[in-house]
């Protein structure tokens, strides 16, 4: 009998100790490895004929590649500390990523590629977008500063504090590149707006934040030429890469042509390998193919939810939501551009589009989303399966 009780007691104890083991959400990670493979092949795809006439099918490939094994070993280091650690770091990059944005702005120091100025490095050798990394530390910074004001956020002065935080980085992005401050002003808005507990706030900003956005179309003329083009689609000298960008959609067909039959990217698309990658998807892989890979853009969104709503603490969850925000806020425009649902502008599609340090950077908030996971307990947890 006494055994008995011993083996009892025993087995009792090992499912305690069962109940307190650590979490880690490798379903997730099994979503973000196959769709950066699956960009990793799509890119090859869709470029291998421009990059050719370059003497290098591969080059885009390569560079995608070094770039997205750079981000799988941030990601592990990443996961090996505690999330909190990280936030000792917050208000430092938070100065860094506002230098960088200056520099962008300065002729000389400032990479223009195609009209635009939002590079920094060497060209030829070595290129970033600082708007990318400002991405991150936006979220990162958010998180920390809304976990801290909670009851702050409960009034209107603090919430339009704490939004005034992410101003300077906005600004300074908005100058060049509308479409990253529109992701950027939605991580802010949705971190923040999950943070309080205030509904009217919000309501009275997005009239405000709509306003300042019509005035700011208005005040430049190339905007409202994309408006115009949006709108007559068909006729518009402007409006080529989204014509062509829906006929290689509507010629998908339901299953499309097949993987690397595509004709709209021999050049009919310019750079179709990076913002309208997905129509490439829709002609080579049909609607079948689309609607996969959206489904799996939903399927991330979801554990990243599961993760936020099992956090330790907020600002975990305010990390998740942010990196949530993101990814969803791209994918949206991202699809809406290709299939000519909104004007164009040049948001990548989150690990499938060409772009190193973007798969770089949405990598290691997918270490920071995995780093939050592991310190969920099986105990605490009673909707992570």
């Amino acid at each position: 009998m006494a055994e008995d009780r011993a083996v009892l007691r025993e087995k009792r104890l090992k499912r305690q100790m069962a109940r307190t083991e650590k979490y880690f959400d490798y379903t997730l990670l099994f979503i973000v490895i196959f769709l950066v493979c699956f960009g990793l092949v799509m890119i090859y795809s869709t470029s291998w004929y421009s990059a050719a006439k370059d003497g290098d099918a591969l080059y885009y490939l390569k560079r995608q590649g070094m770039f997205a094994g750079l981000g799988f070993v941030a990601i592990f280091i990443i996961t090996r500390f505690d999330y909190h650690f990280w936030t000792r770091f917050a208000f430092f990059a938070y100065i860094i990523v506002i230098i960088m944005q200056v520099l962008v702005l300065i002729p000389g120091i400032g990479i223009a590629v195609n009209g635009s100025r939002r590079w920094l490095g060497k060209q030829g050798v070595i290129t970033f977008q600082p708007s990318e990394i400002a991405k991150l530390v936006l979220i990162l910074f958010l998180a920390f500063i809304a976990s801290k004001s909670v009851n702050e956020l409960k009034m209107f002065w603090g919430i339009v504090k704490t939004m005034a935080l992410a101003m300077p980085i906005i600004i300074l992005v908005v100058i060049n590149n509308l479409s990253t401050a529109i992701v950027l002003v939605g991580i802010t808005f949705i971190i923040v707006f999950v943070a309080s507990n205030k509904y009217k706030p919000f309501a009275a900003m997005v009239i405000v934040v709509g306003v300042f956005g019509v005035v700011g179309l208005m005040a430049a003329s190339y905007r409202m030429t994309r408006i115009d083009a949006w709108l007559n689609v068909d006729t518009h000298p402007q409006a080529y890469q989204t014509r062509q960008a829906l006929y290689a959609i509507g010629s998908g067909g339901l299953f499309g042509k097949g993987l690397g039959n595509s004709i709209q990217k021999l050049e009919y698309i310019p750079e179709a390998h990076n913002d309208m990658i997905f129509s490439i998807i829709c002609e080579e892989l049909g609607l079948f193919g689309a609607i996969a890979v959206i489904l799996l853009f939903v399927l991330l969104l979801w554990r990243c939810m599961v993760i936020a709503n099992n956090a330790p603490d907020l600002f975990g969850a305010l990390l998740v939501v942010g990196v949530m925000a993101q990814i969803g806020i791209q994918v949206l425009i991202n699809v809406a551009v290709a299939t000519n649902s909104m004007p164009n502008t040049g948001i990548p599609l989150p690990f499938i589009s060409y772009g190193g340090t973007s798969v770089t950077f949405l990598l290691c908030e997918i270490g920071l989303v995995l780093a939050v996971s592991k310190q969920i307990k099986f105990k605490q947890d009673v909707n992570v399966k």
